[in-house]
């Protein structure tokens, strides 16, 4: 049980070109070094990919893609004794939205492409379709829950 006092949960401002908050958490976390016009820069245009692609309002595309990364189940590892267990424990709401954003951004990163802007809007298309590399991680992730599903009574 830790000692220190819970934190406080800030609440995020929605942006104002979209009006999503999932917009301006992911603005958030594509900047590096506090510049912020260049992860706006780098989003709006990925956001701008992907009307042009899809042919409508990139919003829903970039919530389907994220509904279709947050994981369910992962593992946590458990020391039992000597040993070291992978016990699969649920996953709640905001640790899935912060590993399906942080997947989906390393996944564009790793992607050959031209622009950041461009892997971006690739890589939340594929995962609005259920597939890509984010997708593959979600699957490994599940997988591996359900390999270790024996030492679920080592939750606590």
């Amino acid at each position: 049980m830790s000692r220190r006092s819970k934190s406080i949960k800030r609440t995020v401002l929605p942006d104002p070109h979209y009006n999503s908050i999932y917009v301006s958490k992911i603005i958030t976390r594509v900047m590096n070094s506090g510049k912020k016009t260049t992860a706006e820069s780098i989003v709006y245009g990925a956001m701008g990919i992907i009307a042009e692609q899809e042919k409508g309002d990139p919003v829903p595309v970039l919530e389907l893609a994220l509904k279709n990364a947050i994981p369910l189940l992962e593992v946590k590892p458990r020391r039992v004794g000597g040993a070291t267990y992978q016990v699969p424990i649920e996953v709640k709401q905001d640790r899935g939205f912060a590993l399906a954003v942080r997947w989906i951004l390393k996944a564009a990163k790793s992607r050959s492409g031209k622009s950041m802007a461009e892997k971006l809007a690739a890589e939340l298309i594929d995962a609005s379709k259920k597939q890509g590399a984010t997708i593959k991680k979600r699957e490994d992730t599940h997988k591996m829950a359900e390999a270790n599903r024996a030492f679920v009574h080592y939750r606590w």
